[in-house]
């Protein structure tokens, strides 16, 4: 496993000192894996509780990312997934207490509850005024009637939260730790798993999971679940962990909540809203009312694909705990979700927004149509041929790309307005702004686009000559938007030299004489382009290998140009 660390019994070090570096408002304890509010002594000093937490490392932005005004005064560091001693524990209470005292806020694990607890007890010992908190979230496994109880999972962020504005606002301790607590005896939390994470002195996955397999209610440290199952639709593995929360919660119709959607760390952000989406839906279908939701990365177990879901039960008062202002950096806040979807109306560009340019013969509509259809016809036809070649020395989309739009093309050919054709290209240009990909839909778009408002302006829109300047203008814009230029290995370099053969025309040339000129110097012109060095596009980073194949793009120009000329020649 790839990591990007300078070596495994570091890596806690190195990335407290780069959370530390990166904030002046923060500091290390020295001699500790302790990250501590700079202004600790001031905060003791005006009477207001100081907060802790803390626990193995592996779990970031937890615990040092909520260390700030309004959440947590210190967080203790260990090494991955290892409880910190009890020593540094104890300096850290030691370090930050002050007349009012201090609120420890572990979640239910073993280690943590003893080295914290043992902590309490001799910091208590000393004379100061200390309380333990123990969150216990998950809900993934039955509550064993007291012996071991819950794990601590993620939800635990939210009771950092309600504790630190709690103590920010000026409550005693045992107040602190009474809202505390009652945040956490409302809290719910479940995880999926999509696979193992690697802890970096191991160097291996800490567990193996089927390329088809998810594992429902795993814990944070990779410890197993509940079961495992095939993988299936997101709507689907959601809905698992929303009937396990609601069950176990006790939440009933018309119940106030908070969700925190939480990413275990290897989760892509695009996979995190559909959770996001499938569960907010879902709570309200089961007539729960969400008063604050917040999606992102919270409490990870390192690079673990997989995400987990906590809800908190909410009254006004520990609503406004959740929404009290805070400068830690990892608490993004919480945003009030929409009781349904909204979708605004947008205003489009339509037929009436083009300039419709002069109209035509009915017989040169219907030759337009034909050579429309051929080209369509040429490029779902070379859209392999198009896909191999780009392939090579590109993305390998610009088959696919060009006969989607190929498609879109036969799907609008009723509805053109092919009597006016600088009209029809407009309409043309928008279709395939709309469906084209890459970067061949806005080039190809602006191409038409222009040369549609230059026949729109022509006096004789069915000339030789109005078809060669449109093509001109075409031309321009898409080196004016794309930045390129002839001989740096593009679509213009086959285009330039057609526009020019366009250009050279006679005014006595035929449209299929014409046309044949021009497929011939954009073959010629796609022909040189084995031989340049690519400066624009994917193949720019290719360099030599790119040399003696013919730019795709370039390619494609011959493929519709010679698709012109066999319409007009029938």
């Amino acid at each position: 496993m790839k990591k990007l660390i300078n070596a495994p019994l570091c890596v806690v070090d190195d990335m407290l000192e780069g959370v530390a570096l990166a904030d002046q408002r923060l500091g290390l304890l020295e001699g500790e894996n302790t990250v501590v509010r700079r202004d600790f002594r001031a905060l003791a000093a005006s009477g207001k509780v100081s907060i802790i937490s803390g626990g193995g490392a592996g779990h970031e932005p937890a615990h040092a990312g909520y260390v700030g005004r309004g959440m947590l005064t210190a967080a203790v560091a260990g090494a991955v997934f290892t409880s910190p001693s009890v020593d540094a524990v104890l300096n850290a209470i030691m370090t930050v207490a002050g007349a009012a005292g201090v609120l420890l806020i572990v979640k239910n694990y073993t280690g943590d509850r003893l080295n914290f607890g043992l902590a309490a007890e001799i910091a208590k010992a000393t004379g100061i005024d200390v309380e333990l908190l123990v969150v216990g979230d998950d809900v993934a496994l039955d509550d064993d009637g007291g012996r071991v109880g819950r794990r601590g999972i993620a939800g635990t962020v939210f009771i950092h939260k309600v504790a630190g504005a709690a103590a920010q606002a000026g409550l005693s301790l045992a107040q602190v730790k009474a809202q505390a607590q009652r945040a956490a005896d409302g809290l719910f939390s479940m995880g999926l798993s999509l696979g193992a994470c690697t802890v970096p002195a191991a160097g291996k996955p800490g567990f193996i999971l089927a390329e088809d397999e998810v594992e429902y209610g795993l814990g944070i440290h990779g410890e197993s679940g509940v079961r495992r199952g095939k993988i299936e639709p997101a709507r689907e593995m959601i809905r698992v962990l929303l009937e396990r929360i609601v069950d176990q919660g006790g939440l009933g119709t018309g119940e106030r909540i908070a969700v925190m959607i939480n990413n275990l760390g290897g989760t892509a952000a695009q996979e995190l809203d559909v959770v996001s989406c499938e569960a907010l839906r879902g709570f309200a279908d089961r007539g729960l009312k969400v008063e604050a939701v917040m999606v992102g990365t919270f409490l990870t177990a390192l690079e673990m694909p997989g995400c987990s879901i906590s809800v908190m039960r909410v009254d006004d008062e520990l609503l406004g705990r959740l929404q009290a202002s805070t400068d830690a950096t990892a608490w993004r806040g919480m945003t009030t979700p929409a009781t349904e979807l909204s979708r605004l109306p947008v205003t489009r560009t339509t037929a009436q927004d083009m300039a419709e340019g002069k109209a035509w013969r009915q017989e040169n509509a219907r030759v337009f149509r034909s050579v429309l259809g051929a080209i369509s016809q040429a490029l779902r036809d070379s859209e392999q041929a198009l896909t191999e070649l780009d392939s090579v020395v590109g993305d390998g989309d610009i088959g696919i790309s060009l006969a989607r739009g190929a498609r879109a093309i036969d799907e609008a050919l009723n509805g053109l307005a092919l009597d006016r054709p600088g009209l029809a290209l407009q309409q043309l240009s928008a279709i395939l702004r709309r469906v084209l990909g890459g970067t061949s839909g806005p080039l190809y778009a602006v191409f038409v686009l222009r040369a549609g408002l230059a026949l729109s302006v022509s006096a004789a829109p069915d000339s030789v000559k109005a078809w060669g300047q449109a093509f001109e203008a075409g031309c321009d814009a898409m080196a004016k938007l794309g930045g390129a230029s002839a001989g740096d290995r593009t679509m213009l370099d086959a285009l330039i030299p057609a526009a020019a053969a366009f250009a050279a025309t006679t005014d006595e040339a035929t449209a299929l004489g014409a046309a044949t000129q021009v497929a011939d110097a954009a073959k010629a012109g796609a022909e040189a382009t084995r031989d340049m060095l690519p400066s624009k596009g994917r193949s720019s980073y290719l360099g030599e290998r790119a040399l003696g194949h013919v730019d795709p793009g370039a390619f494609a120009v011959t493929v519709w140009t010679a698709a012109i000329v066999s319409a007009l020649g029938e």
